[in-house]
Parts: C-alpha cells; structure tokens; sequence
C-alpha cells in the first residue's frame, strides 16, 4: 500500500491523539470520572498507533534525506555509507507497515468487558463430568497466572468427580477479548478412570464465554424478574446450609433462568445473579453479530455456533490439536496446567490476518 495512504490514516490518529490529550486536562473531564475513564482508556489505545505513526515518519524523512545526500555527494566513502543507510532503511519499511496494518484494526469493544465462562459436560457420562472438571483446573491455572479474579456463579457437581456444569464470572483486563476463543466442544481421548479394559474414550465438554454486559448496557424492568429463593445445595442434593440464600431468576418474556448459591448472602447471591441475567440477555443481540462475523473467520467459528468441535486433547499421544487453524502441539500436560497463552496468541494472530483481510488498510 502507499505511503501517503497509511500515513493519511496516521495522522487522522495522531490528531485524534493530541485532542484527546488535551481534553484529558480539561477540569470540565476531571470532574467527570465517567468520562475521564472513557478519554483515559482512548488515549493508552492510541499510544501505541502514534510511537509508531513517529518512528514510520522519521523513516521515510531519513530515506528521503539519504536520497537527497546521494544525489548531491562526490566523496565515494561517504557515498557507500549513504547505499547502506538507505538499503537498511528501505529494508526496514515493509515490516513497520505490517505493524502500523494491524494496530489501525478496528479493535472490538467487546473485548475489553469482563465475561462469564460456562462450562458443561456433554458426551461421555461420568468421563465427561471429570474432563469438565479437567477444564475448570486449567482455566483457573491461567487465571492466577493473569491475574484475573475468578468468582463461581453455580454449579452441579459430577457423580464421581468434575462438574456437570459450572458457570463463573471472570474480572480482569481485556478478559472477553483473550477467552472468546475458547467457546466451542472440547473433546478429549483417553482410557478414562472407569474403564477396566484399557481402551481409549472420547468424551466432551462445552465451553461457552460471555462478554459481561454493563450496568447501562441493558434495562431490566423489575416487573419482568421472578425472584425464588431456596437453600444452597452441595453433592448429592443435602443442603449446604439451612437459610434461603440461593437465588434462582426467571426472565418473564425471555424464559431465561439464572441461579446463584455460591454466597452465603443473599443480597450478594442475588447481584451476582442479576448481572449474569443482564449478560444473557445482552448477548440475545451479540450473537446476532457472532453469527455474521463466523461465517468470514474460521478462528471465531467456536463462537457463533457453539456446537463446534474446536480442540481435541488427545492424552495418549500427548497432544493438543486446535481444529480451527490446524494447530497441533505436543506438550499436553503443560496446557492442562493452564499454560494456554501460546494457543491463544496463534488464534488471535490467525484472526487479526482474517480481519486485515477484510479492511481497506
């Protein structure tokens, strides 16, 4: 692409860049911490956009003024110390502009939300709770390495283990942005515990992820909320403890159920289920929009149908095979262990080259 292309949109962004610095300072935004947030989080987005906007420009200057030198000078020393200035510098281009493409990619605004990660056991009976459970160990691994704060929302345990379902809401930065990519079936071979024979079984589980709508993001009318409470209950159906703590929400138009148990409070219980039922409710309309951007990127398939296969884990072989970009690694009990980021960075990397695909950049 030309120069005086990328450059017209950098400086766009540099303009852009310098007003919301200078609003920044205004008492006016101060005083409006809402608003000081908003500009705040704008102005970290385009920092990087604009030391690159820099560096790109004094290139450009440089292979112009090096142009310029070769053109006017005699010396023959000072004339091959310009070719090898102006062949790095030229060298040097191609590169930055690939980094400026993907920075000038329009970024989600999903991205930066908080989510709510569900996680159910599919096919496989008793195998598929314990593989769930499985699950659970090595997301919350990756969150402690993140620091993110991982809170559950309710559960139903496994028979012999694991987890028939669980639903947690997960808080930190950019966390819907990096664990989109695990919604999808995860299926996992293996002789299980069960099993007297040896033989290799294939169950699954299923991982949904949620952006976490905001307090303003969705009006829910109290009128349209039917509030049950009950005692929290544990394994086997006995009652955790003895008071109606539990809350259990019904959407009146919707039909949507939402329960929570894991607090002791009520009030609490009840908060947290009110912001997982504003989520689901949100996401009635966000999955209109997952729906269209699935069928242009295979990395973003997991998300709008949540019935496809996205990852096997083949303990056998040790290995880990993500069938959306044909990404196949052998180091298995390390994943499981929550060391995820590696799979996670090839499948953005796979979806930023789909998007750039689709921008006029």
């Amino acid at each position: 692409m030309a120069n005086n292309i990328i450059l017209d949109k950098l400086q766009g962004v540099k303009e852009r860049f310098v007003e919301v610095e200078r609003l920044l300072a205004q008492p006016e935004v101060l005083s409006d911490m809402d608003k000081y947030i908003k500009l705040n989080k704008e102005f970290k987005e385009l920092s990087p956009v604009v030391d690159a906007y820099e560096k790109y420009r004094n290139v450009l200057l440089n292979i112009d003024s090096t142009k310029q030198l070769l053109s006017t000078e005699k010396d023959e020393e000072m004339r091959e110390m310009a070719k090898m200035e102006l062949d790095q510098l030229v060298e040097s281009v191609p590169d930055m502009e690939e980094e400026i493409r993907f920075l000038l990619i329009p970024k989600d605004p999903e991205d930066e939300k908080d989510a709510i990660l569900e996680i159910r056991a599919g096919t496989g009976g008793d195998e598929a709770s314990i593989f769930a459970g499985d699950l659970v160990r090595m997301y919350t691994k990756y969150f402690e390495e993140k620091g993110w704060k991982a809170e559950i929302n309710s559960y139903t345990e496994g028979t012999v283990g694991g987890y028939k379902e669980i639903v947690m809401s997960v808080t930190g930065e950019g966390v819907y942005g990096t664990l989109k990519y695990e919604s999808g079936v995860h299926r996992v071979q293996r002789v299980p515990q069960t099993e007297t024979q040896g033989r290799v079984h294939t169950s699954a589980a299923s991982v949904v992820v949620l952006p976490e709508a905001g307090e303003f993001d969705v009006e829910i009318k109290n009128e349209d909320i039917r509030k049950d409470t009950y005692c929290s209950s544990g394994p086997g159906g006995q009652s955790v403890n003895t008071t109606y703590s539990a809350i259990r929400l019904t959407h009146i138009p919707t039909g949507i159920i939402v329960t929570c148990q894991d607090e002791k409070s009520q009030i609490k219980n009840y908060d947290k289920a009110l912001r997982e039922m504003r989520t689901r409710l949100y996401n009635l309309e966000y999955q209109k929009y997952l729906d269209s951007t699935s069928a242009k990127r295979k990395t973003m398939v997991s998300t709008g149908d949540r019935s496809a296969k996205i990852r096997t884990y083949n303990y056998p072989q040790g290995r880990m095979t993500d069938h959306r970009i044909n990404l196949t690694m052998y180091n298995l009990p390390s994943i499981l262990d929550g060391n995820i980021q590696e799979v996670i960075d090839k499948l953005q990397m796979a979806e930023n080259a789909e998007r750039l695909k689709e921008s006029n950049i």
